[in-house]
């Protein structure tokens, strides 16, 4: 693969930066003005809802503010757009849904494909910008394929503490050719340190926690606004569960074995043992070991499965539980997307990989399969909690080349 791209620099251009009231979006700006551009700061208003955050805050207020203050102190113009129609619409909605079809979303990954990177950008664009930037830990830069055309690389933040080029995975040419990340190529400390010089009002800021944009929710909180309490029995899956030791067949091809090592186990509630019980099968998540108000036990127990008909949780002893790993995972092709469409396998082919399967899991050795009946990601070592719903992303050294969601 040919690496030899360039950094892009760009100057004197009119940029929208989004100003979300926090200590990296604001040295962003900073390091906008310092490079010669026209910088306008945009604050999206992405929920109105205070009834669902936790400790009785409004978020978006505080953080208006705090976007205001570093705006004034920049000397930058400022405005707040209301997209919480939108929000509400194509993330919300979505979450709700998942949610109720026993999936686990990212809100955050689809907050910028359809939210920052769509309808933001398409905003900031018809305001004359040129490019748009924000505050993530990551980098783009560009190279010309043989016949002249621009290819544009999504590459890990510097900082690998930080690195959130998993959270721009669903990201395409086109969006990328207008994004700007002008702290993708400094650490988080250096950005404190930009921000606690030049004295702006984020510089102590704490990170915002929570669901994109709206700040400290309680899940279950958050979900029983449309996913009613439903009671239901928490079953307890042993490790001698006959199927954890079951010989691994022999397989006529590469697609069989493929099928079967990213295949769920379906459990029954004869399966196990009734140990409790729960509230909403919906309300967890696969991996899940806090709420569950399991006692008795040596280790922790984690949430293996769930049956949403049956309204049923299983969940095993211990994180190292053999029912929580698997080697493999499905994506559906209607589901696959990739970054660099010019490296897209065609059916048949393979290709040596580095891939994640949440947020700040480290890198993991795998390789790619295209086939006809979807694509599959085969790991080295057995991953723990694949959740269907989420967005697996696949790299190669630090650039992201693609993603999908979990099927």
């Amino acid at each position: 693969m040919n690496r030899n791209f360039a950094k892009i620099f760009y100057t004197d251009m009119k940029v929208v930066v989004g100003l979300s009231g926090g200590v990296d979006s604001s040295v962003a700006a900073h390091l906008l003005q310092q490079q010669g551009h026209e910088v306008i700061a945009l604050f999206m208003r992405n929920w109105n809802d205070a009834s669902v955050t936790l400790e009785d805050e409004c978020p978006w207020i505080e953080d208006s503010n705090d976007a205001l203050l570093v705006a004034q102190k920049l000397g930058i113009p400022f405005q707040v757009i209301d997209m919480s129609e939108l929000y509400k619409e194509r993330i919300v909605d979505y979450m709700f849904n998942e949610y109720k079809n026993g999936r686990t979303p990212n809100p955050d990954v689809l907050c910028n494909r359809e939210v920052k990177f769509d309808v933001f950008m398409k905003t900031a664009l018809s305001l004359g910008a040129e490019k748009v930037a924000t505050g993530h830990y990551a980098q783009v830069n560009s190279s010309f394929d043989e016949n002249g055309k621009e290819i544009f690389h999504l590459l890990a933040g510097k900082d690998d503490n930080k690195d959130q080029s998993y959270f721009l995975c669903q990201l395409n040419q086109e969006q990328l050719s207008k994004s700007l990340f002008p702290i993708g190529a400094i650490t988080k400390p250096e950005v404190r340190e930009i921000a606690k010089r030049l004295n702006l009002a984020t510089a102590e800021k704490k990170d915002s926690q929570g669901l994109c944009f709206i700040g400290k929710v309680s899940l279950p909180t958050f979900l029983q606004q449309q996913l009613k309490p439903k009671e239901g029995e928490i079953v307890e899956i042993f490790k001698d569960f006959e199927h954890y030791h079951q010989e691994k067949p022999e397989f006529s091809s590469k697609l069989e074995e493929l099928e079967f090592l990213s295949d769920k186990i379906n459990y029954k509630k004869s399966d196990g043992k009734v140990i409790g019980k729960h509230q909403g099968a919906h309300y967890f998540t696969i991996g899940q070991s806090k709420g569950l108000g399991i006692g008795g036990h040596k280790e922790s127990c984690f949430m293996i499965s769930r049956d949403m008909k049956e309204n049923l949780i299983f969940v095993g002893e211990g994180r190292n539980f053999p029912g929580l790993f698997r080697k493999a995972l499905k994506i559906e092709n209607t589901d696959v997307h990739w970054v660099r469409e010019d490296l897209k396998l065609k059916k048949g082919e393979s290709l040596e990989i580095l891939a994640r399967i949440r947020y700040r899991q480290p890198l993991e050795k795998a390789t790619l399969y295209q086939f006809e009946e979807g694509l599959f990601i085969e790991f080295e070592n057995p991953q723990s909690a694949i959740a269907e719903g989420q967005f697996a992303a696949w790299y190669l050294e630090d650039e992201l080349l693609g993603s999908g969601v979990i099927s």
